[in-house]
């Protein structure tokens, strides 16, 4: 006799094969006995007890691991902070406890350091364009970088890094209208802050135009600060080392704490000359929120 059974629920069909005849039965399954229960029991038990102590320490190394990472987190976000605070505030602290000079008196605080400086400072100062300026009485004639604390001056990117011999060799002078409405500034421009050989660095004029289109506005935001949000260049033709140049900046828009600036650099013209464009420029510069707190 010969028995094919298939699954069915919990019961069991087949059918049953005689020489004569098949006929189909439904087999139910057998009960377990006594002994069965008893070791299915223990395995469930046995396997809920390894379970229990196997996650346990899971668990506290989880815990301790979460822990420690906001231990560190925590110490790190508040170094953090109290960096970010003193640092401004001693930086404030040291600036507000130094004497800024007043506009009339930076125009005698340079001291030439060799006598090509002394030549150069010389020039700019008679030059007919400077004179045009400053017997204008709708402009202020200053030196801006001579204004900075001496101890930070050396610490700063133009009046420090880039000032010098055959660098920016003499600090500029600057003709500004009052409530920023536009700026005018001389510079000297070296042999040694060049791109290409014997060409000024365009970077250097970027970062040129950057300082003088925010001196320019800053008169006529609020606070008389700001800081630049936008900083458009086009380049015209190349700046030869060792040339005199004159930055020109006005302020053409103001809304709130936005201030709008057009820019250009151009060649200090001789008698009877056209300046030459050598860069145009647009930047917006915005006040900080907290600026005039």
């Amino acid at each position: 006799m010969l028995s094919l059974q298939f699954p069915v629920s919990r019961a069991m069909t087949g059918i049953i094969f005689t020489p004569t005849k098949a006929r189909l039965v439904t087999l139910l399954p057998a009960r377990p006995s006594l002994s069965q229960i008893a070791y299915r029991s223990y395995r469930r038990r046995l396997y809920s007890t390894e379970s229990a102590g196997t996650s346990q320490p899971e668990r506290s190394k989880l815990r301790s691991r979460l822990f420690r990472a906001l231990g560190f987190t925590s110490i790190a976000v508040v170094a953090f902070l109290v960096g970010f605070a003193y640092s401004p505030a001693k930086a404030l602290v040291r600036i507000m406890t130094v004497s800024v000079p007043t506009d009339e008196e930076t125009l005698s605080l340079f001291k030439p350091q060799d006598e090509f400086a002394r030549e150069v400072d010389t020039y700019i100062r008679t030059h007919p364009v400077a004179e045009a300026l400053r017997a204008n009485p709708a402009f202020v004639e200053s030196r801006p970088h001579l204004k900075i604390p001496e101890g930070l001056r050396s610490r700063t990117l133009i009046a420090g890094t880039l000032a010098g011999s055959n660098k920016i060799v003499v600090p500029p002078y600057s003709w500004s209208e009052k409530a920023g409405k536009s700026t005018v500034s001389i510079y000297y421009l070296g042999s040694d802050i060049s791109g290409h050989p014997d060409i000024v660095h365009g970077g250097l004029l970027a970062t040129i135009l950057d300082e003088g289109m925010g001196i320019c506005c800053f008169g006529a935001l609020p606070s008389g600060f700001g800081v630049t949000a936008n900083l458009n260049i086009d380049y015209k033709r190349p700046v030869p080392t060792n040339t005199y140049a004159v930055l020109k900046a006005e302020t053409v828009k103001v809304a709130g704490r936005k201030a709008w600036v057009e820019g250009r650099i151009e060649s200090l013209p001789e008698k009877g000359e056209e300046p030459v464009v050598f860069v145009e420029a647009k930047a917006l510069f915005v006040e900080p929120k907290l600026a005039s707190v």
